[in-house]
């Protein structure tokens, strides 16, 4: 029973270790979220098992938990790296699969043909302009005109803390192409991760509720700035040292079990 208890612990050892090895691995990756994990115990007992004698049979994992705390916001310059200084998601959508992606990582750029989009080609979700009115009823890809209504081609875009994106023309004109769409989540550690510091929605994360920046619980947006990871180098290398020496102890305890096991056979021989 010893070993099969062991076991466990040295299972769930491996675990943490995978889990820390990752958070370091990406202490620098723009956006990214850390992720911590418990564990609980196994116990063997029935309805007629005397409690004074349960006898627990090891450990196992009860969830690796993501940890969505703000990041240190680095300033860059860029008119299209953003940030979020608070709640909230930004939205973005493949435009191969056409799957809704939500991201911490706001460093954008414009494609050849004025989309603005991210590393992985998912586009940036705006609210449109209806009228002179923000419609927060739907979303659509954000593309910026190559030319004005006049002709004259562009020459820069800005976003404003309040989401709104301009594009600017040579003649010295302004056009609104929509609101930035930030969602949020009821429950942002039950989203699936996706990889490249992006996250889908699932039935336990519930779903997208969406809103301008800076209203309601949603942070305001910081134009020419990044979110760094959450990662604390410090306080990994201690998580990583206690794995390293839980680790140790399961694999003690197997070797102490078997060298009882040894005696045991050696007496009966």
């Amino acid at each position: 029973m010893s070993y099969y208890t062991s076991l466990t612990g040295l299972k769930n050892a491996q675990t943490e270790l995978n889990v820390v090895a990752h958070n370091i691995a990406n202490a620098e990756t723009t956006g990214f979220k850390k992720s911590s994990t418990a564990f609980a115990d196994i116990v063997s007992s029935s309805v007629i098992t005397d409690p004074a004698l349960t006898v627990g049979i090891g450990s196992r994992v009860s969830k690796i938990s993501q940890e969505f705390s703000l990041g240190a916001i680095e300033q860059t310059g860029s008119a299209l790296d953003l940030a979020l200084d608070g709640e909230g998601f930004f939205t973005t959508v493949s435009p191969v699969s056409g799957q809704t992606e939500y991201t911490r990582n706001g460093s954008f750029t414009v494609d050849g043909n004025g989309f603005i989009k991210n590393a992985s080609n998912a586009r940036l979700q705006v609210f449109p302009i209806v009228n002179g009115a923000v419609s927060t009823a739907s979303r659509q890809d954000v593309q910026i005109p190559t030319v004005n209504a006049s002709g004259s081609p562009y020459s820069s875009v800005t976003i404003s803390q309040d989401g709104h994106v301009t594009a600017t023309y040579d003649d010295g004109s302004n056009s609104d192409l929509g609101v930035v769409a930030v969602a949020n989540f009821i429950a942002p550690d039950g989203l699936k991760q996706m990889g490249a510091s992006t996250w889908t929605a699932t039935g336990k994360s519930g779903a997208a509720t969406y809103g301008q920046p800076g209203t309601g619980t949603l942070g305001g947006l910081m134009s020419g700035s990044l979110e760094r990871s959450n990662v604390d180098i410090a306080e990994e290398l201690v998580e990583l040292i206690s794995a390293q020496r839980y680790f140790q102890a399961n694999a003690k305890a197997i070797d102490t079990a078997t060298q009882i096991s040894q005696t045991v056979i050696n007496l009966r021989n």
